[in-house]
């Protein structure tokens, strides 16, 4: 039997979401159309709006559904840039974002002409706020921001990054999606000093992270912002994203929200009592690894590993033949592994980015799984390793 640790890629369905879906989905009806069977599905459909909205404290209206995290983040930063692509032309793009942002902005790069200003993380993998206000001015079309890396589990201070874009007039993203039900998320407490289309406008979640079905999602937009849809056709959503809403994805989405955010402080504390047993577990079996990310403020859940001489392929192969599914939290792309970008921006070489190991808990992670992984980690270190 395989004990789960890569939590961060997607965790398992809840029943109650998968209950709420499957009983949603036996109502028949477009929430567009106007007799009966629309109007009670349209009902399903906005009761799960509200509840979502009152989960990410913001406005139902505000809350626009997808079908994930890349779609939100790509509705937000491309529609974010086609609004304002006439009055500016820089976009502040932090290392170490997840490629979800970093494919889009060079896709803008090449394709809509964008400049991008880097921001650079620190050692930890955080976004220092000097640095993130240092790169804003009246030039730049947009900024985007982790709440939390997805690699590293640093959590970054999010209401900072959305003062500073406030004052500089600028529009922000936050990518959410690694920190939603696990810290505190509050759009309308983040957007606390924003006026207008500026400041924080935009925040994107993501389904499966908490326990709803894969392809559900949604990205947060302020009133008052100024967004270009991506797709045209009903002009559903604000005409923001056009297209039949799914309305039992919605209300999975919203059930698996409720419980995430109700037993988050919870379950962040009997997860960071987990985390810390791994990570004392490993450097007392494997002195040379280096923990990676701020040591204190990190996602509960999260343990990112720097493993000297031992290939992180390699590694996971002889975990998963011993039964543990981690991570090694790099880019997979067409199968072909690559180093991990998140942590040659921390500054460490690309050798040392290629020999790196990601476990991720969640809400189905219990102490004998914690077990199993020290129980074998060290063999398999040391197999890896070559030692």
């Amino acid at each position: 039997m395989t004990v789960y640790l890569d939590h961060a890629a997607t965790t398992p369905l809840r029943a109650e979401a998968r209950e709420a879906w499957l009983a949603a989905s036996e109502e028949v009806g477009n929430p567009s159309s106007i007799h009966g069977a629309g109007q009670r599905a349209r009902r399903l459909l906005e009761d799960a709006r509200d509840r979502l909205a009152a989960v990410l404290d913001c406005q139902p209206i505000e809350v626009v559904l997808t079908s994930g995290g890349t779609e939100s983040v790509n509705l937000a930063l491309k529609g974010l840039w086609w609004a304002r692509r006439d009055d500016a032309d820089l976009v502040v793009l932090p290392d170490g974002e997840h490629h979800a942002t970093l494919d889009t902005v060079a896709w803008l790069s090449e394709h809509e002409g964008a400049r991008v200003v880097p921001v650079a993380v620190d050692a930890e993998a955080r976004i220092a706020p000097e640095r993130f206000g240092a790169a804003l001015g009246p030039d730049v079309a947009l900024a985007t921001a982790l709440v939390a890396n997805n690699e590293a589990g640093t959590v970054n201070d999010a209401a900072a990054l959305a003062e500073l874009a406030a004052s500089q007039s600028v529009p922000l993203h936050l990518d959410a999606v690694a920190a939603f039900g696990h810290v505190p998320v509050s759009f309308r407490g983040w957007r606390a000093e924003a006026t207008g289309p500026s400041g924080l406008v935009a925040l994107s979640v993501s389904g499966h992270k908490i326990g709803a079905p894969v392809g559900t999602g949604a990205l947060v937009v302020s009133r008052d912002a100024r967004v270009s849809a991506l797709l045209h056709g009903g002009g559903q959503q604000r005409s923001l994203r056009s297209g039949t809403q799914d309305v039992a994805g919605a209300t999975a989405l919203a059930v698996a929200a409720e419980l995430a955010e109700a037993e988050r402080e919870a379950e962040a504390a009997r997860l960071s009592g987990l985390r810390d047993r791994v990570i004392a577990g490993v450097r007392a079996s494997v002195p040379d690894a280096v923990l990676l990310g701020d040591p204190t403020r990190r996602l509960p859940g999260n343990i990112h590993l720097h493993l000297p001489g031992a290939p992180g392929e390699s590694l996971l192969y002889l975990l998963d033949l011993a039964g543990i599914a981690a991570s090694t939290g790099s880019a997979c792309q067409a199968g072909v592994p690559e180093p991990s970008h998140v942590v040659t921006a921390m500054g460490l070489d690309e050798r040392a980015a290629r020999q790196v190991l990601r476990v991720t808990l969640g809400r189905t992670t219990v102490a004998g799984d914690v077990d199993a992984l020290l129980a074998v980690l060290p063999d398999a270190y040391r197999r890896a390793a070559g030692l």
